[in-house]
């Protein structure tokens, strides 16, 4: 039977890959695309659009449930704004989604992710992903991505610079040092699409390395 997903952050860069992977991939019937404002995303036969300043999910039911919500504290303007979105929002989204009776939940968080870290970022992200996890998905799977690859529509210069570095370092980053290498958001998608796919009920995080290799092996 085929399903309905629900994607939230379908306008930023690894969510316009699950968007375009979703879409045209049979096991779904129905991409629910949850959006802040009209025109965001355009609608057509097999993807609905649902436009909400809280991003309410507008659906009596979902499958499966796609996060690929974040900003940057320069962006949001204040560490308690970044937190509303990528912890709050994030959050709020699977919540949304068990609500309807999603059971695999598949995020986009952040290398480093830890609800212990003393590093803001990292402990939002670790947060939101504590959080996720304990709503009783079924199926859980988490990514990590270091700095992501790709042609992005806003400017992020702190971004531009570490994937710049960490290309140029990138005979040096082995082993352990691996999984800080920049990698394709649309790899990140790819890897996140193909986990959907597996319906074994599991609780997993994937690290930026790990998603990597695993695009490589999907070809």
């Amino acid at each position: 039977m085929s399903k309905i997903a629900a994607l939230f952050g379908a306008t930023g860069l690894v969510g316009g890959h699950l968007l375009s992977l979703l879409a045209k991939d049979e096991r779904w019937s129905r991409v629910v695309c949850v959006v802040r404002r009209a025109g965001a995303v355009e609608p057509s036969e097999r993807v609905v659009v649902s436009v909400s300043d809280t991003l309410a999910l507008d659906a009596e039911r979902v499958d499966d449930v796609f996060i690929a919500l974040g900003t940057t504290i320069k962006k949001a303007g204040s560490r308690a704004a970044f937190r509303a979105v990528d912890e709050g929002a994030v959050v709020g989204a699977a919540r949304a989604g068990r609500e309807r009776g999603a059971t695999g939940v598949f995020l986009v968080s952040a290398l480093g992710a830890d609800a212990r870290s003393l590093v803001f970022y990292n402990k939002t992200k670790g947060e939101a992903e504590d959080a996720v996890r304990a709503l009783g998905y079924e199926r859980c799977v988490i990514a990590r991505p270091s700095f992501l690859d790709g042609d992005r529509a806003e400017s992020r210069p702190g971004e531009r610079v570490g994937i710049a570095v960490t290309k140029a370092l990138s005979f040096a980053l082995v082993g352990g040092l691996a999984k800080y290498r920049a990698i394709a958001a649309a790899d990140v998608a790819r890897v996140l699409v193909n986990e959907a796919k597996d319906g074994s009920a599991r609780a997993v995080a994937i690290e930026s390395d790990d998603l990597a290799a695993r695009a490589r092996a999907l070809g």
